[in-house]
């Protein structure tokens, strides 16, 4: 545990699966911090993966989510021509634009989480080969398959950062909140 998620106020399920999220967000938003985008971009392990690519990928995703839940098809359609662009940044994209957008994304997810009427309501899978047939989860489930996959990413995500200059997540907290 690299930071402390306060407990929730007595019966909000739902602010305690929010907390959660946002802790995993913090774990690969202070990953870049201090980096040039350049560093952010390269690949100093073994994987394929970046720092700014886990943004990407991050926010992507749970944008993807958080629309398939609402019943409306994600801002990027990802198929097999163009998924690994999940992970880089490409044309005119910027590690602070992809940062800024996915802050516009948690506060969309924070804002439909908040305001459905039921974390029991649930919505249809992707009809995708990875998926079972017709199956439906809840809004429930939703929560804790991003904070999931946020939290592997962040894993990666520190891995990646300590690969890069040495430091690690402690030391990216006390970085973020104003130490050395």
């Amino acid at each position: 545990m690299v930071t402390h998620v306060r407990a929730e106020a007595q019966g909000d399920e739902r602010g305690a699966l929010l907390s959660f999220l946002a802790e995993q967000r913090g774990g690969i938003r202070r990953a870049v911090l201090g980096l040039t985008e350049e560093q952010a971009s390269s690949r100093p392990s073994a994987s394929e993966l970046s720092l700014a690519g886990l943004v990407k990928h991050a926010a992507e995703v749970e944008q993807g989510w958080i629309s398939r839940a609402k019943g409306v098809p994600p801002a990027v359609k990802r198929d097999r021509s163009n998924w690994h662009e999940c992970f880089v940044l490409v044309g005119d994209e910027t590690l602070p634009g992809q940062l800024a957008y996915w802050e516009e994304v948690a506060a969309q997810t924070e804002e439909f989480i908040r305001s459905a009427p039921s974390l029991d309501d649930t919505f249809a899978l992707p009809n995708e080969p990875w998926f079972p047939p017709d199956e439906r989860v809840s809004l429930r489930w939703l929560c804790l398959h991003l904070i999931r996959e946020t939290a592997r990413h962040a894993g990666h995500a520190d891995i990646i950062r300590e690969s890069l200059d040495g430091k690690t997540a402690f030391e990216l907290v006390a970085l973020e909140q104003g130490g050395s």
